[in-house]
C-alpha cells in the first residue's frame, strides 16, 4: 500500500502575527492569507498484503520498525517501534506526528519533501504538519474534517514542540485558497475570499516572490517579538492593534477589485511588521525593498516572521518582469506560483 499527501504553504498577505495564540488571548487576531502551488509532500508504503512466512515484508511487519526519510534535509532514521523516536532536533516534527496520531502499525517507511525552501517564511512546517496528520490518518483509516486536520497539525508544534506561533499557516494549508480568519483564543474562523478569476489572474501575473537566500529560524523573531510583548512595550500593541486593521482593509480590497489599494497595504503591514522588533528585518532585506520599488513594486512585505526566507512585491501591471529581473540579479532566486484552491489532498499510488 503506497499513500500520498499534499498540502499547499501560504503566503501572509496582512495581519501576520496577530494569530499568535500569547496575543489571541487579549483580543481577536485577523489575518488575511493565500494557499499557493508549493507543497509538502508525505508519502507512506506499507505493505497490507498478507506475505509469504519467509519474506522480507513479514518481518519488517513483525518488528514494528520504521523509517523516515527527509529529502529536504537528507536525513535517515530508524527505529524499532514508535517508543523510540525521541526528539533530538532532527526531523522532530515527523516523530512527533507519528507519536501525536499513535500510530501502532509497524513495518512502514515515512518519506517527506517539500517544494519549498525550509526557512522560507511561507509556512513549510505547518504544510508538513497537515500532510502528515493526512497520511498518517489514512493509514489509519481515519478521516477528518479539514479544520481538524489544521488543528492537529498545530498541536502537535505549539504542545508536542514547543514551537511558538499561530494557526494561519496549518488553516491554510489545510483547506486552501484565499482566506480573511479570525482567532479568538483557541476558535478560528475562516472566511474565503470569493475574488473573480480575472482578478486571481491578475495578482499572479504582477505579484513577485523572491527567495533571499538566506534561511531563518522563525522561533527565534518569535522569542524576540514575545519578550517585548510582554514587557509591556506599547510601541508592541499598538503595531499588532494595526496589523489587524490592515487585514480588514485587505479583505476589503480584495473583495472589490482594489488591487494598488492591496499592494499598498503590503507595505503598511510591513511597516507594523519591522515595529514588532528590530530582528524582522535586516540591511539585505531593506536593500532588495529598496531595489523592488526603485524597479516597479507598488508595496511589498516579508513573508511569516521576517529575518530572512521570502519577500513579496505587488508591481505595478507592466513592471513585474523589470522587478524579477532586479531581484535575480541581487541574488534572490524568484519563486513562481498560482493560487491553490484545494488544501489538503490525499491519495493511493499503488
Amino acid at each position: 500500500m503506497l499513500i500520498r499527501t499534499r498540502a499547499p504553504v501560504r503566503i501572509d498577505f496582512a495581519g501576520g502575527w496577530s494569530d499568535v495564540a500569547l496575543f489571541t488571548e487579549a483580543s481577536k487576531g485577523l489575518v488575511v492569507n493565500g494557499a499557493i502551488n508549493r507543497y509538502a509532500y508525505a508519502t507512506l508504503v506499507c505493505d497490507s498484503q498478507a506475505p509469504r512466512p519467509d519474506s522480507v515484508e513479514l518481518q519488517r511487519i513483525l518488528d514494528k520498525s520504521i523509517r523516515i526519510y527527509s529529502a529536504d534535509f537528507d536525513t535517515f532514521i530508524e527505529a524499532e517501534d514508535v517508543r523510540q523516536l525521541e526528539y533530538d532536533g532532527n526531523i522532530d516534527l515527523v516523530k512527533a506526528a507519528v507519536r501525536q496520531m499513535s500510530i501502532q502499525i509497524g513495518g512502514f517507511d515515512l518519506v517527506t519533501q517539500s517544494t519549498a525552501p525550509p526557512g522560507s517564511g511561507l509556512g513549510t512546517s505547518a504544510a508538513m504538519g497537515v500532510a502528515l496528520i493526512g497520511v498518517l490518518g489514512a493509514l489509519k483509516d481515519v478521516t477528518y474534517l479539514p479544520y481538524q486536520y489544521a488543528e492537529l497539525a498545530s498541536t502537535i508544534e505549539r504542545h508536542e514542540l514547543g514551537i511558538l506561533g499561530g494557526k494561519q499557516d496549518h488553516y491554510a494549508s489545510a483547506i486552501g485558497g484565499i482566506n480573511f480568519m479570525e482567532f479568538q483564543g483557541e476558535e478560528v474562523k475562516t472566511s474565503a475570499l470569493r475574488i473573480p478569476p480575472h482578478l486571481r489572474y491578475e495578482l499572479e501575473k504582477n505579484l513577485v516572490l523572491c527567495y533571499t537566500g538566506q534561511s531563518r529560524l522563525s522561533g527565534t523573531i518569535h522569542q524576540n517579538v514575545t519578550h517585548a510583548y510582554q514587557s509591556g512595550e506599547p510601541s508592541i500593541r499598538k503595531a499588532l492593534e494595526n496589523l489587524k486593521s490592515i487585514a480588514e482593509a485587505m479583505k476589503t480590497a480584495l473583495i472589490r477589485g482594489r488591487l494598488t489599494d492591496f499592494g499598498e497595504l503590503l507595505t503598511e503591514n510591513w511597516h507594523n511588521q519591522k515595529k514588532l522588533h528590530a530582528s524582522v528585518t535586516n540591511e539585505q532585506i531593506d536593500k532588495l525593498f529598496k531595489i523592488a520599488q526603485a524597479h516597479g513594486a507598488i508595496g511589498g512585505k516579508a513573508c511569516g516572521a521576517g529575518g530572512g526566507g521570502c519577500l513579496l512585491f505587488y508591481c505595478q501591471p507592466t513592471r513585474e518582469h523589470s522587478v524579477r529581473q532586479k531581484l535575480e540579479e541581487a541574488g534572490t532566486r524568484i519563486i513562481d506560483f498560482n493560487f491553490d484552491a484545494d488544501g489538503l489532498q490525499m491519495w493511493n499510488a499503488e
